[in-house]
């Protein structure tokens, strides 16, 4: 949209296992959207590695110089997480009054999660920040344990390419530059902590079902990454107990999952269950 809105001719790379909806409601805004093949980040054929070189191509041919592309890195760029330093964060602390005793997300790029995190941390004395992770991304290992491991990486069991998991655009098996600075201790902190307080990691089972549950209770049709934000803010809200306040970010709309997270036959084919849970109990205790 902002390209379209500046002149900009786009072009935009992603894997070819996401929801076919996502680029075809990016071609409608005008974008050029190429899929491939999921694979490993090291892998020249990787939709990053595509996307640089896409960008590095584009006016390759211009003698003037006037045409160039422009690769926007968005798993390691620090602007990133710098748009959310200097925009979501006030706008959550504002919102909130300052009165707000945890923030929770997942992380795809890192900068939503890490440009928060910094900002109320700053902002916020005592507050806590929580990775919500799906199924088959190494990050909540990471964040707890100090190693960056899912148990779907033991030989044998995984079933596709990257993060195991049906929850889309959030997991990784490796740290962005974005994500990685909260892993170091926040400036003037003698404790050497890292930024985040903790993880969850989340089922692909979870997932649905709290989806399934927010549609037929509150009306919020979210989509996979949304899901498991919801299903770890229930998680850190019974650590932290009643009286507190706990924010997250619902990114993603169920219409941009129509054809695979909020495809009921999909899914039960997959072995879920897309009924609506009748009590939040059913999520177990972390």
């Amino acid at each position: 949209m902002v390209a379209r809105a500046k002149g900009y001719l786009c072009h935009i790379v992603m894997p070819s296992d996401q929801a076919i909806e996502k680029s075809q409601l990016l071609e409608r805004h005008g974008a050029t959207v190429e899929r491939v093949a999921p694979c490993s980040i090291v892998d020249k054929n990787n939709f990053v590695n595509v996307a640089r070189r896409r960008a590095a191509e584009y006016g390759a041919d211009d003698k003037s110089g006037t045409r160039r592309g422009y690769f926007v890195n968005q798993f390691e760029n620090p602007l990133n997480s710098d748009a959310h330093y200097r925009s979501t964060g006030p706008e959550i602390f504002q919102q909130t009054n300052g009165h707000i005793h945890a923030f929770v997300h997942g992380s795809g790029t890192g900068g939503t999660i890490a440009g928060v995190t910094h900002y109320l941390k700053q902002q916020v004395p005592g507050i806590m920040s929580f990775l919500a992770d799906p199924q088959g991304s190494g990050l909540a290992n990471k964040v707890n344990h100090g190693v960056m491991f899912a148990a779907t990486e033991r030989e044998g069991t995984r079933r596709r390419q990257q993060v195991d998991t049906l929850v889309e655009g959030v997991g990784l098996n490796r740290l962005t530059r974005n994500f990685a600075n909260l892993l170091k201790p926040m400036q003037g902190d003698s404790k050497g902590k890292c930024m985040l307080d903790g993880a969850v990691s989340v089922s692909d089972r979870d997932a649905v079902r709290m989806s399934r549950w927010l549609m037929a209770n509150d009306g919020l049709f979210i989509g996979s990454s949304g899901a498991i934000n919801c299903v770890t803010t229930l998680h850190v809200a019974r650590r932290l107990g009643p009286g507190h306040t706990i924010v997250t970010i619902l990114a993603d709309s169920g219409q941009r999952h129509l054809t695979k997270f909020w495809n009921d036959q999909a899914m039960v084919s997959l072995g879920h269950d897309v009924n609506a849970p009748a009590t939040l109990d059913i999520f177990e205790q972390q």
